[in-house]
């Protein structure tokens, strides 16, 4: 073996052993783990939510009201259709639409002449008769004496007292004729039954009416009435004397008013019993035919916790809402009692599960994750935790870096769907 060929075999194999050594050294840099960050970047920080300070609702005592809807139209408790007591051709109206009368103010005159006419006639009648009566009295007085001396007999002086009784008969009789035509000549002059105002103007000067015809409409204000029909189902909740508070659109306020009367039938084709309501117009805002929703009144409490009915949640047969509590979302179930209204809106009774001054989300936003960190949007934009020790939970921007944590991502939206559970 020459002295080349052994110098050739060894680079042959020391070329080898150093392209194993390489292999290898690759091979175990490829099993050997890369060295972790600190656990802080690790872990994956949830998205915080951004809510509006109306968002959330603090929870307080207060009055609830269990409430039956009702709806209908406002009416005059007192009205009067003034009509035509005698017929005859109108010779004045003395008001119009929207005018204030008194009881007993002069509204409008019909031609008297007829009447007063038929006055004197009746006065003449009376006048007359009356003077027969005086002449059948002294005929009769006369008669007495003769008969008590014997002068006539009984049958003649029986003919005098019933001449008597008859001029007294028809004098009677003058008199009433003579008050029906008096009567007749005051109703010529057309008075208002009512205090109140003109709701309509029928007639115009120089028509001709018949009796019972159809003048003015007079009403008055002072108190009205809402006539809601309510279902058969629900009749039995109420009662005269249930408080009622009543909405008209256009007045700022609710009117109170109370159940005066139930109607002791059904009306016919929708099945449903009238319900009156009484209410008091001091200022007279309020106007016959106008359009009302009212809420009855069925069950009141005093002083118990309450949240919006919107935030009620339920889940297998379960009550629950989602509390604000340190900065974060806590899901908290509850024990719900009555339904009705409150000061701010539709309510539920809380009966267990939160203390008042808990904050809550006020609105059902569906299932969302426990835990997800909160901020509320204060004005201007501008964010801020609803609490101090969630704050390491939104870090973000340079504070995070200082503390070696990765920045937070994006805070989610309420209006964008929450990542569920």
């Amino acid at each position: 073996m020459t002295l080349s060929f052994l110098k050739r075999r060894w680079l042959r194999w020391t070329l080898l052993a150093l392209i194993l050594l390489i292999a290898a050294a690759a091979l175990l840099k490829k099993r050997v783990p890369a060295p972790t960050s600190a656990p802080a970047t690790a872990a994956i920080v949830p998205a915080a939510m951004e809510f509006l300070p109306g968002d959330l609702y603090t929870v307080g005592s207060g009055e609830l009201r269990q409430v039956l809807p009702l709806s209908g139209a406002l009416r005059a408790l007192n009205q009067a259709s003034v009509k035509a007591r005698v017929a005859g051709e109108v010779q004045q109206v003395l008001v119009r639409e929207g005018e204030a009368v008194k009881e007993g103010q002069v509204l409008a005159r019909i031609d008297p002449s007829d009447y007063q006419a038929k006055v004197d006639q009746a006065r003449g009648s009376l006048v007359a008769s009356q003077g027969q009566l005086d002449i059948a009295t002294q005929t009769r007085n006369n008669n007495q004496t003769l008969l008590n001396r014997g002068f006539i007999s009984r049958n003649a002086f029986d003919t005098a007292a019933s001449q008597f009784d008859i001029a007294k008969a028809n004098v009677d009789s003058a008199r009433g004729a003579l008050e029906v035509a008096r009567k007749a000549l005051a109703d010529t002059v057309v008075r208002s039954p009512i205090a109140g105002l003109i709701s309509a103007r029928n007639v115009q000067p120089g028509e001709k009416v018949a009796v019972d015809g159809k003048l003015l409409d007079v009403v008055d204000l002072s108190q009205m009435e809402l006539e809601a029909p309510v279902p058969t189902n629900d009749i039995l909740k109420v009662q005269i004397g249930q408080e009622v508070l009543v909405a008209v659109e256009g007045l700022p306020q609710k009117v109170a008013g109370k159940v005066v009367r139930i109607n002791p039938a059904t009306q016919s084709g929708s099945r449903s019993i009238m319900v009156y309501v009484r209410l008091d117009n001091p200022q007279g805002l309020l106007r016959a035919g106008m359009f009302a929703d009212a809420g009855l009144t069925l069950e009141r409490k005093a002083r118990v916790l309450t949240v919006p009915s919107t935030a009620i949640q339920v889940e297998d047969g379960n009550a629950y809402v989602y509390a604000v509590e340190n900065g974060s979302l806590a899901r908290r179930p509850v024990v719900t009692g009555l339904q009705g209204r409150a000061q701010d809106g539709n309510a539920t009774e809380i009966v267990s599960g939160l203390n008042e001054g808990a904050q809550i989300v006020k609105a059902n936003l569906g299932i969302l994750r426990e835990g997800t960190a909160v901020r509320v949007l204060q004005q201007g934009g501008k964010a801020a935790a609803a609490a101090s020790a969630g704050a390491a939970n939104t870090a973000t921007g340079p504070a995070a870096a200082q503390a070696g944590i990765a920045p937070a991502p994006p805070p989610a939206n309420p209006s964008t769907q929450p990542q569920g559970r």
